[in-house]
């Protein structure tokens, strides 16, 4: 099942092969006309907060409200997108922020909104955008082939940013001449292009490995963290993904402040910096493949986080707009490059069956390190000025660029997670259903005593994956009666779970390890594996033991 084992590197492939997937290119069209009505959104919403309020705390507070819900939710959303039929749950949570918006335009538009309820409405809007998130960056590899995963990944950044180029734009020029209300009324009316894209989606069936049919939503969030706490590969991307948040959170959360009360500009020079960042991401995004080549992950992230800070200095301490201007395309280059690091690689160091759970964990991180972020500047600026926020995650990006000697990141494109070979299938006399469990599965080796140092040191690592793909609990134990039989378990929290590991398959470090263990066994016959579940329902029978 997972990890990886690596192989030869491939062929370059064109960034622009995935759009020749006629619905990813559909698909990809639709998210940007929703994505422009978004940024429309984004502008007239704080914009409309920077003139009903004079608290730069409540201003830093929009970007709190729209991070929060993401870091609240993304983790259970990641567990509903490995559970559910995908296409399904993108109807409705892009209907969800499409109804959501509508009504914010309308109470707006109708002149009854307060600080409060945009915040309120912000938040609710982008409940939405958390539980849609991980399902949608999730159906990406169902529509392109793998070798164009990277790719596809690039093009859904340009789409974004494309729209931030567009979108703040728009937007300034909607809330100049007509109202916020207005810009909110577009965004809604913009979800109908996606919410038609993904109703016309002819989803292929789902094999059973990737359906999980019947799998509690709780076991599920629980098998996404027990991965993520042993993948060393996903532990580094959080760590890393969480402080460069933190400290690049300013930018968004207080250039409106910044433009209003530093430069003393209208809301025209906020969306026309807004602008610039989307084209400087376009620009970056087009050179990416370049980058990738030229630089490492990690030195491409160090190199984003050394730009952001000059990027901050500058809006602190220079009121030259075309200056800032340059800046802040900077700003969108350095933003685009650390992004697109950051998710090649939570989608690439992962397997199909956890990856929607690892990408909610991952957005659950970055929108904690900006929901965070954003209060802990807003505050600073509110006690001591922006020109000391700015500064002091200013600093904060530059030490961050240190956590490269022990959060080393990779890049996990080359990693090979086919299956090596199949679990064998245990012979069962009764049929658990499957939220029956936990479930214990013991393997008994005959192992000579010379070789038992050898073989625990390959079971430690083999302990390792297992818990890695869903075991709460390992262990291995010697028969004090019969010192080489040796026995090792481990427990799974359902029936459902440990049914997924048999239909996975075994990836080929799991195989690697599973067999340097069966070559040490020396008794007559394989290794005895014997399956246990948990006696805590009244109509098993009192000997429940399955035996494979």
């Amino acid at each position: 099942m997972p990890a990886s084992t690596t192989v030869s590197p491939a062929p370059l492939v064109s960034p622009w092969a995935p759009l020749k997937e006629g619905f990813f290119r559909m698909l990809w069209i639709a998210s940007f006309v929703s994505n422009i009505g978004t940024w429309m959104q984004n502008v007239g919403a704080v914009w409309l907060m920077t003139h009903l309020t004079n608290s730069t705390v409540l201003v830093a507070l929009m970007q709190t409200a729209s991070a929060l819900p993401i870091f609240l939710l993304s983790l259970p959303a990641g567990a509903l997108a490995d559970l559910v039929d995908r296409r399904k749950f993108l109807l409705i949570t892009q209907t969800w922020m499409g109804v959501v918006a509508l009504v914010l335009a309308a109470v707006t538009l109708l002149g009854h909104i307060s600080p409060w309820g945009l915040l309120f409405l912000t938040f609710t809007l982008d409940i939405g955008g958390a539980l849609n998130n991980p399902v949608w960056r999730s159906v990406t590899p169902e529509l392109v082939p793998r070798s164009q995963l990277p790719a596809a990944i690039t093009l859904n950044s340009i789409s974004f940013n494309l729209a931030r180029a567009v979108g703040p734009a728009l937007g300034g020029l909607v809330v100049a001449y007509f109202s916020a209300g207005f810009a909110f009324l577009l965004n809604g009316l913009s979800f109908l292009a996606t919410i038609y894209m993904v109703y016309s989606w002819k989803r292929e069936a789902q094999p059973p490995t990737t359906a999980l049919a019947g799998e509690r939503i709780l076991a599920a969030m629980r098998g996404g963290v027990r991965y993520a706490r042993f993948s060393p590969p996903v532990q580094n991307i959080l760590v890393r993904a969480f402080f460069f948040t933190f400290g690049a959170s300013i930018v968004f959360a207080l250039l409106s402040p910044v433009v209003a009360k530093l430069l003393h500009q209208t809301g025209a020079v906020y969306s026309i910096l807004l602008s610039c960042m989307g084209g400087g991401a376009v620009v970056t995004a087009l050179l990416l493949p370049r980058l990738n080549r030229a630089f490492s992950i990690d030195k491409r992230v160090s190199l984003a986080a050394v730009l952001f800070a000059v990027v901050v200095l500058g809006m602190g301490f220079s009121s030259n707009l075309p200056l800032l201007y340059v800046l802040l395309t900077v700003c969108g280059g350095a933003w685009m490059m650390s992004q697109n690091s950051f998710n090649v690689a939570i989608q690439t160091v992962v397997p199909n069956w956890i990856q929607a759970r690892a990408l909610g964990i991952y957005i659950l991180v970055f929108q904690g390190g900006m929901a965070l972020g954003s209060f802990t500047w807003g505050a600073l600026a509110d006690e001591f000025g922006l020109p000391v926020a700015l500064a002091g995650a200013a600093a904060w990006m530059l030490l961050s660029i240190l956590l490269v000697f022990r959060f080393s990141l990779r890049n996990g494109e080359n990693l090979d997670f086919t299956i090596a070979s199949h679990w064998a299938e245990p012979t069962i006399v009764m049929e658990p259903t499957p939220n029956d469990g936990p479930v214990l599965i013991t393997i008994a080796y005959r192992i000579a005593q010379e070789d038992v140092p050898t073989f625990a040191a390959t079971m430690e690592e083999l302990g390792r994956i297992r818990r890695r793909e869903g075991a709460i609990r390992v262990g291995l134990y010697a028969d004090l009666a019969d010192p080489e039989r040796i026995m090792e378990y481990f427990v799974v929290e359902s029936w459902a779970e440990h049914e997924r590991q048999h239909t996975q398959g075994v990836g080929p470090d799991e195989a690697a390890l599973a067999t340097a263990a069966r070559n040490l066994h020396r008794g007559p016959e394989p290794p005895v594996v014997s399956h246990f579940i948990n006696l805590k329902r009244a109509d098993l029978p009192p000997a429940a033991v399955i035996s494979g």
